[in-house]
């Protein structure tokens, strides 16, 4: 064993991608037929978080990593050497590369917003199953595209919003759809809004990033170190939509779960947004939004604070409230939060029961299984905060047909619809 780990550490030390791996280490760690093979596209801080959470499963084999960045790359095959006991991961700095890899069953793919669609794409089209960092990507067109490959290739699908996997969200759903609150009146949404930021002066690319592949598809800009970081790129719109969608599709997915709407979506959409006056975040600050339903609740959505409407996911029924965020469920009576195992029989309604997300998404590629957050969902869930950021672009209220997924008789509104032009020759894999 000692000699075993001495090994290890040379090999991670070393910086360099291992090629050869003697057969006494292969036998003490084979990994048996059984077990899904996982490739991880992008690790940097949320895919380090989610590739953690698939080590966790017995049955999952870490066999490839993809990242532009190589400290990412160094950091993350240390990561799973240590968990595996073997250094044979593959690192490849081509997600095209690796996904058409026949070995790997399934991929995770937590990049930069700018670079959802392609790579998520390209890796359903060569038959992977998919464990896909929300939100959906940077345009409506996008969503589309990924969910008609995933619709061709019958794949499974998993949308990174974890919260359906929690008792507490699903708890207060369940509550909302039971009449447990009476009707429900009005669903208010609260999530952190924009900030902003200096103006990122160039900086010298650094010899451990590929700047020219990480901008990839987005208008090339400057380098700067800072760019780099999650909570700065998100409020770039060059590489995001901003809080309005990176936060806003977690809690929103949540409103339209208790809403019963996940097989449709709002009918209008309006509000207004406030965004910064200077330095190299531009994406939208804080917001009022107001989504109206056909046949559901109408869904108000701000950043937190805003209209005294405070973080997390608020049902408002005839008869009370229920208020959920992570980590803490409270109602307007304490006599509706009991009974928490419906022992009594008061909520026929019974949501779909998922207690980790990776692990229902590794039960769902085994049992041939819809995931809790499946294509179909992901996309009715990430058209809200869609629908948010292109109507703060037209300034104006819009109405929208969730049957056609179209605007209704406005030419203008519907061209936001569309993917913005990409760089560098890159495209959306044809599905055909």
């Amino acid at each position: 064993m000692t000699c075993r780990r001495s090994f290890l550490t040379q090999i991670l030390t070393s910086g360099a991608a291992p090629v050869f791996v003697p057969a006494h280490v292969l036998r003490s760690q084979s990994a048996p037929s059984n077990k899904i093979t996982l490739g991880v596209i992008g690790v940097g801080a949320q895919g380090t978080h989610d590739m953690r959470a698939f080590l966790n499963h017995d049955d999952v084999r870490v066999t490839a990593l993809c990242d532009v960045n190589t400290r990412n790359i160094e950091n993350a095959r240390r990561i799973v050497a240590e968990h595996h006991g073997i250094a044979d991961v593959r690192v490849f700095d081509d997600f095209r590369e690796m996904n058409r890899d026949a070995s790997i069953d399934a991929v995770l793919m937590a990049l930069p917003v700018h670079w959802h669609s392609i790579p998520a794409t390209d890796a359903v089209l060569n038959g992977k199953h998919i464990y896909h960092e929300k939100p959906m990507g940077m345009s409506f067109a996008e969503s589309k595209h990924v969910r008609a490959a995933v619709r061709k290739m019958g794949v499974v699908f998993q949308f990174g919003t974890q919260q359906r996997s929690d008792l507490k969200f699903r708890r207060a759903c369940e509550l909302a759809r039971n009449g447990r609150l009476g009707r429900i009146k009005e669903i208010q949404v609260g999530v952190p809004g924009g900030r902003t930021g200096p103006d990122f002066p160039e900086q010298p690319v650094p010899a451990h990033v590929n700047w020219e592949r990480w901008v990839g598809p987005a208008a090339m800009t400057a380098f700067h170190t800072d760019k780099l970081r999650r909570d700065n790129h998100e409020n770039i719109t060059n590489f995001s939509l901003g809080m309005i969608s990176c936060w806003g599709i977690h809690h929103l997915d949540i409103a339209q779960w208790g809403n019963g709407t996940d097989d449709t979506g709002p009918v209008s959409i309006e509000g207004e947004g406030t965004y910064p006056d200077k330095g190299g975040c531009d994406a939208v600050l804080g917001w009022k939004m107001r989504f109206e339903y056909a046949n559901a609740a109408p869904v108000t959505f701000v950043n937190e604070r805003n209209m005294g409407i405070n973080h997390g996911i608020r049902f408002i029924g005839e008869n009370g409230w229920v208020h959920v965020l992570r980590g803490k469920i409270a109602a307007s009576d304490d006599a509706i939060l009991r009974d928490p195992a419906n022992k009594e029989g008061t909520m026929p309604v019974k949501l779909p029961v998922s207690v980790d997300h990776t692990r229902n998404f590794v039960d769902a590629i085994k049992t041939k299984q819809r995931s809790i957050c499946d294509i179909e969902t992901a996309v009715r869930s990430d058209t809200l905060p869609q629908l948010a950021a292109i109507s703060l672009k037209a300034k104006r209220k819009l109405t929208w047909d969730p049957a056609t997924e179209m605007f209704t008789n406005d030419e203008s509104a519907n061209a936001f619809l569309n993917a913005r032009p990409f760089r560098a020759g890159w495209l959306l894999p044809e599905i055909g």
